[in-house]
């Protein structure tokens, strides 16, 4: 089980979802809205082998955290994955969208600096803005847009531009939801929850739920279940080899 998008420090009961999630086996990238959180989250989840944490700044908090930028760009080094981090272009947050373009062209400067870093990406109502961000820091790192809902020719290039993707339940529960992730290169696809965010019913989504997506998949993949899940391990064990090295973006 993998969920690769996971605000797992926004539970009511945290530690109780670190636990049982260490307890099954979930593989999860636990990422963070602001870099304040960052390291009281890695204190939260100790030692659990199978649980990252990332150091995010959400572009939903830009308005108000913008100062924030500069703690991010000093506990990078200490950070291997990044996230959340983005650009969030709908009617709430258009008014800051220079700031965001600031906060996430100065996150990808500073990557490129590092050697790369793995980034889970936040692009709702700014795609083309995104990837226009990625296009010009193409030596940033692995790109993984999380939730990615813009067209399927935005998905096209951003899978040209080396793009991966978290797809989820939730995104499942739309004919364009299914549509995009029918879209994606089986290679680049990985699963997520965006939890507590998303939901279930009237709870939020667990992180060990963030597979209930593979018939979906299987079905828009024309495959069987079994090679779905498969296909996805494959493709975290070849995110997690990841070097620091950037994406070889695709010749289309």
């Amino acid at each position: 089980m993998i969920d690769l998008h996971c605000h797992i420090d926004l539970y009511p009961d945290p530690k109780a979802i670190i636990d049982e999630a260490e307890r099954r086996g979930t593989f999860v990238l636990a990422v963070t809205t602001t870099p304040k959180a960052w390291r009281g989250t890695r204190k939260l989840v100790g030692e659990k082998a199978r649980i990252r944490v990332a150091l995010g700044l959400h572009p939903e908090l830009v308005a108000d955290r913008y100062g924030e930028v500069e703690l991010l760009c000093a506990l990078m080094p200490e950070a291997r994955y990044l996230g959340e981090v983005g650009l969030d272009g709908s009617p709430p947050h258009r008014a800051s969208i220079g700031k965001q373009v600031k906060v996430f062209d100065r996150i990808l400067h500073e990557c490129e600096k590092l050697g790369g870093r793995i980034l889970t990406i936040h692009s709702r109502g700014a795609p083309d803005l995104v990837l226009d961000a990625i296009e010009r820091y193409p030596r940033a790192g692995l790109p993984i847009l999380h939730w990615f809902s813009g067209s399927v020719k935005q998905l096209e290039r951003a899978a040209s531009l080396g793009c991966w993707f978290s797809v989820g339940p939730a995104m499942m529960r739309s004919a364009k939801g299914r549509d995009l992730a029918a879209a994606i290169p089986l290679e680049r696809i990985l699963t997520e929850t965006d939890a507590p965010f998303a939901r279930s019913g009237d709870r939020p989504l667990y992180p060990w739920e963030a597979t209930n997506c593979v018939p979906d998949l299987a079905c828009l993949h024309g495959l069987d279940q079994n090679q779905m899940f498969n296909a996805i391990k494959r493709n975290l064990k070849c995110m997690a080899r990841w070097q620091f090295m950037p994406p070889v973006p695709s010749d289309r």
